[in-house]
Parts: structure tokens; sequence; C-alpha cells
């Protein structure tokens, strides 16, 4: 069967992977089909091109429809087939992509678990030691203000993961829209360190400064920006200060395109298995030590998300026994 230029043209200009099939041959593939199902698939059988059950009893009965199938370009691929009939017995295949679609239905569905857990946790221990001090039976004072100090500890714990979220809710509604202030970064590093001190001094970590800039500016937004560098240093005290006499280091430098944050630690570091996955939300290397330490597990997700809306670069790098290093690339103004 010969195409016309035109609707080959046509087919072409489809993003999504497309076939033209005639009962059980193809007659036609555009470019996005080929790369996706292989170079030599026009003229052939259709069980070239798809070997989905589903999908192959659907084409050959050449009736119009669309349907949801799995396993077409990889195993665990999602695909929405969509049959349009043409003239001359001619069936218009298109195959939409729902991997995305369903790997963020299935993040949605893991981070409202996890977000539950975290919650749960605490209060639970707020629910029993709370309905401990309502029983009418007395309760030696220690016991009694051990009780209400951990009631107040579990309930602040949930207020700080429930203020995350409701920080990360925020900056994913604003991702979209760059910020336009104009921020001077020095001002903002020695500010997030004489704001960490206190935490620094409980951890008897000293805080070095290395800005080798006084003239960096960015646009930005600076509560943002500010809440990046408070989570940065603090994670850098918490879990790079494990014993007394740790330090961290905070730097500032510029290139011709970019302005570079790091947070230097020395503390036991991340094995590499661990940092693709560091910016996930709730995720833990140690969860009890996070736990321990007042983390909540969403921090690092946090910088992403800000990064990410001041259009710059975030990298990890860690290596157990030597420390973490966090660099933000920021954009020049």
């Amino acid at each position: 069967m010969s195409i016309p230029p035109l609707v080959l043209a046509l087919l072409d200009a489809l993003e999504e992977p497309a076939l033209l099939v005639a009962g059980e041959r193809t007659e036609a593939a555009n470019r996005a089909a080929r790369a996706l199902l292989g170079p030599r698939l026009v003229g052939q059988d259709i069980r070239f091109a798809i070997r989905q059950p589903q999908a192959l009893d659907a084409i050959r009965t050449g009736r119009p429809g669309r349907f949801e199938v799995i396993g077409i370009g990889g195993v665990d691929r999602s695909f929405e087939v969509v049959l349009t009939a043409l003239e001359e017995d001619l069936l218009l295949v298109r195959l939409v992509d729902r991997s995305a679609r369903q790997a963020a239905e299935k993040a949605q569905v893991d981070f409202v678990a996890n977000a539950s857990h975290e919650l749960r946790t605490p209060l639970a221990a707020v629910i029993g030691f709370s309905e401990t001090l309502a029983d009418e039976a007395p309760l030696p004072e220690p016991v009694r203000r051990r009780f209400g100090e951990q009631i107040h500890a579990q309930a602040t714990r949930m207020m700080v993961i429930i203020r995350d979220l409701m920080s990360l809710s925020r900056i994913e509604a604003d991702r979209f829209s760059p910020p336009r202030a104009k921020v001077p970064l020095c001002d903002l590093v020695r500010d997030a360190a004489r704001g960490a001190a206190l935490l620094a001094e409980e951890r008897s970590c000293s805080i070095e400064l290395a800005l080798e800039t006084d003239n960096a500016f960015v646009r930005g937004d600076s509560g943002q920006l500010r809440q990046l560098l408070d989570n940065l240093i603090g994670n850098a005290i918490r879990y790079g200060c494990h014993r007394p006499g740790g330090r961290i280091r905070i730097g500032l430098s510029s290139s011709a395109q970019w302005h570079r944050l790091e947070v230097r630690d020395w503390g036991e570091g991340v094995s590499a298995r661990h940092l693709p996955r560091l910016t996930e939300r709730f995720y833990r290397v140690d969860a009890a030590r996070s736990r321990d330490s007042g983390g909540t597990g969403l921090g690092l997700a946090i910088v992403a998300q800000i990064v990410e809306r001041h259009r710059g670069v975030l990298h990890i790098r860690s290596k157990p026994g030597e420390g973490t290093e966090v660099e933000v690339r920021l954009p020049r103004d």
C-alpha cells in the first residue's frame, strides 16, 4: 500500500510513537515508533513491532478504541494504546507513554504513607502519655514532669514535620515562577552561620567561613535561600559533628556563570548507594539516628526543590569516613 507523503509527514510530526497498520502489516512508522520498537518495522507483520497480546488482539480487529497496557517497549513501561480507523482499511495506532504518570501516582501514594507513618509515631506517644496523666491515679512529681516533657517533645516533632511539609508544598506551588528579588549571598551565609551557632555550640562543633567574594548576588527568594542554608548547615552539624571538636566549612565562590555555595563536614560520610536517594522525601540513611538528631527526613528534599526553583544545580559528594560536601550552584545575577 502506498502512503501519501503528506500523511507520512503528519505521522512524523506526532511526538508519541505512531504506526499505520493495514490488517496485520505495518505500512508506516514515525521516528518515535522506530526509536521505541526498532528501525525495521515498515512492511513487516505487526507482531515484529508489538508483542503485547491484548494490544495485538485489538489491532487485529481493526476497531477504534483506547486502553492501557504494560509491556510495550519494556517490561515495566505503561502505554495507552489509541486506535483510530482511517480510510482504505488503515488503522492509526498511537502509543501514549503513561509511565511518568504512574511513577508520579506511586510517589504520591508513598509520600502519603511515609508522612502518615512519621506523624503516627509521635502521635502515639502523645496519646499514651496523656492518657496516663489523665488517669485518676496519682503520679509522683518526677514521673508527671517527665511525661509532660515527652508530650511537649513529641508534639514539637509533629509540628516540625508539618512545617516542613507545608514548606515543600509552597515551594512546589512556586516552582514554575522564577524569583526576581536581588539577594546578597554573602549576607545570607553570614546570617545563617550566626543562626546555627547555638546548635554548633551544643555539639561542640566549629563553623568556618570561606567566602571568596563579597559581591555575590542572585535573583532569588531570600526566605527560601535562607531555608536552604539552614537545612544544609543543620545537617552538617547534626551528622558531621558526631564527636566533640568537629568542624564544618561554609564556602562561597564565583565563576563566570555560577555562584557556588559549599557546605562541607568531616563526619562519617555516606556510602555511594545512598547518594541518589538522599533528596527523596523521608529517606534516611540511618532512621534511628536521624530521629534522635531531630531530623525529619525532608531537609534535602526541600533543598532540592529550592535549587530547582532557582534554576540551579545540586551536587552531593560523600565517602564513608571522609565526610560529606554539598554544593549548590546558582546562576549569577
